[in-house]
């Protein structure tokens, strides 16, 4: 009877398993923005993929946010436009793009809403092994690489005299988050997918002596708000993506209020 929650619960903890690590490094390098961004660019992506018949979607979602993350790496070397202005451009306008796109579809049949929001209940076994394949390669490219983004993070000029190249580990960064921004498309939706990526590792912070207890700390705290999220969803009969989103709040509060 509660298979669809048992679904969701694993697509959430899948999410979580990169958005911990990964959004700590968002955190720590104040690039929200960013991932807003690309998180906008990500409805682009189903629009072209409906009108290309790209299967399965995630595809198309990469392959878009692959390409706004190149371009915004490409922009911010010219210096012409600031980096917030730029952000903020290229965010709206890949949005709207992806609106219009979907509205001159004539067989679209799809629920936009859920594309905005999240449809977390209406995830299968098809979408958590995708999901948990995307987070393992994610998970591995990052242990792989994770002293180096650790180094670049911490102080770029030094990391740079040590031999550590920050344009490869910039892009490699830009890369992982473009692809854990497609696994979670139909989890959270277009517009709630940085606040995941955000508020567990914001909330793990005034906790965390060492980089790694944080990604930990950030984890259990994605977990968490998942749990308490599906369950608000369940009893008082409201959107599973956003409930989500509002129980991570809760706990961010109540952990800076804590820590205070």
């Amino acid at each position: 009877m509660y298979n669809f929650l048992l679904l969701a619960f694993l697509a959430g903890v899948g999410f979580a398993l990169v958005a911990a690590p990964l959004g700590s490094l968002v955190v720590w390098r104040r690039m929200a923005y960013f991932g807003d961004t690309l998180a906008h660019a990500s409805l682009l992506g189903v629009a072209l993929g409906f009108a290309f018949s790209i299967l399965p979607m995630y595809f198309s979602v990469a392959i878009v946010c692959v390409v706004v993350a190149l371009l915004l790496l490409l922009l911010e070397k010219q210096q012409a436009i600031a980096r917030d202005s730029l952000l903020g451009i290229l965010a709206h306008t890949s949005l709207a793009l992806g609106i219009v796109v979907i509205a001159l579809l004539p067989n679209f049949r799809a629920d936009l809403y859920g594309y905005l929001f999240g449809d977390i209940l209406a995830v299968s076994w098809q979408d958590i092994i995708v999901i948990y394949g995307l987070a393992v390669a994610v998970l591995a490219l990052l242990a792989w690489n994770w002293q180096k983004l650790l180094a670049v993070t911490v102080h770029a000029e030094l990391a740079k005299v040590e031999g550590i190249s920050i344009q490869r580990q910039q892009l490699l960064f830009v890369l992982l988050l473009a692809l854990s921004i497609a696994m979670a498309m139909k989890v959270l939706g277009v517009l709630l997918i940085t606040a995941m990526l955000i508020i567990p590792p914001a909330t793990a912070r005034p906790w965390s002596k060492t980089p790694e207890k944080m990604v930990i700390l950030a984890l259990v705290f994605a977990i968490l708000s998942v749990l308490v999220g599906l369950a608000a969803s369940l009893y008082l009969d409201l959107p599973a993506g956003p409930a989500i989103v509002v129980a991570s709040s809760v706990l961010f509060t109540g952990s800076w209020l804590s820590a205070r």
